[in-house]
């Protein structure tokens, strides 16, 4: 399978007063097409630091990130911007759903600012909610759901425009284990039958038994994988 998403020696320093913190270094890993990848390790490893920078959510101290051999690490704000609406999924644990819409106008709210066509929207919303087994449930709020409905709207909202590549932080960490199955099966069937890319951070031991493969890291370095 061919390589969506790749780093060359990626480091991330933090300043701590007068301290550094060197969260990553030299990380090197390859994201492949159509794969689920997990990055695990303990707390403070920098899993969730090198998903970050992966989404062009923050900018490596030094290193390089290609996407479709593009080095998406000098883009400017407006550049990262646009990618993220166009290219790249985002679903975190807290899902962050907007209290005031209903779960498909949550997922339609995505398609809106990925400018996804008007005329198929409505279908593509019915897709995404009867993949994640909710299609009954789309005219609720999100505080009239459940924990582990709230997080598969918000994996409906985050597949919905077709992104490039999917990435997760946390998605089943406060999910009892009937929920967290039921989070692992959505995910697997998009990997299988969407050939979706998915790169999430995650302690779930469920989790990790169905990855395509596995980064652990350790004081921010690769240490298997």
């Amino acid at each position: 399978m061919s390589v969506v998403l790749r780093t060359q020696d990626l480091c991330k320093t933090f300043k701590l007063g007068s301290d550094e913190v060197h969260a990553l270094k030299s990380v090197n890993i390859e994201i492949h097409e159509g794969q689920l990848t997990i990055l695990k390790g303990r707390s403070g490893s920098g899993k969730t630091t090198l998903i970050n920078l992966l989404a062009a959510m923050d900018d490596p101290t030094s290193g390089k990130i290609f996407l479709r051999n593009e080095d998406i690490s000098k883009y400017s704000s407006y550049e990262k911007d646009k990618l993220r609406r166009k290219k790249i999924g985002l679903c975190f644990q807290s899902g962050g759903l907007i209290s005031t819409l209903t779960a498909q106008e949550n997922i339609e709210l995505g398609l809106r600012i990925a400018d996804y066509p008007k005329k198929t929207r409505e279908q593509r919303i019915k897709e995404c909610l009867d993949l994640v087994g909710l299609s009954k449930r789309s005219a609720q709020f999100p505080y009239e759901l459940s924990g582990g409905e709230a997080q598969r709207i918000a994996i409906a909202r985050t597949i919905a425009c077709n992104p490039e590549i999917i990435f997760m932080d946390e998605p089943t960490s406060a999910l009892d284990t009937t929920t967290a199955l039921k989070i692992v099966k959505v995910l697997k069937e998009l990997v299988e039958k969407n050939n979706s890319t998915i790169v999430m951070t995650t302690h779930d031991p469920n989790m990790i038994d169905i990855a395509d493969r596995v980064y652990e890291l350790s004081d921010g370095v690769i240490i298997n994988g």
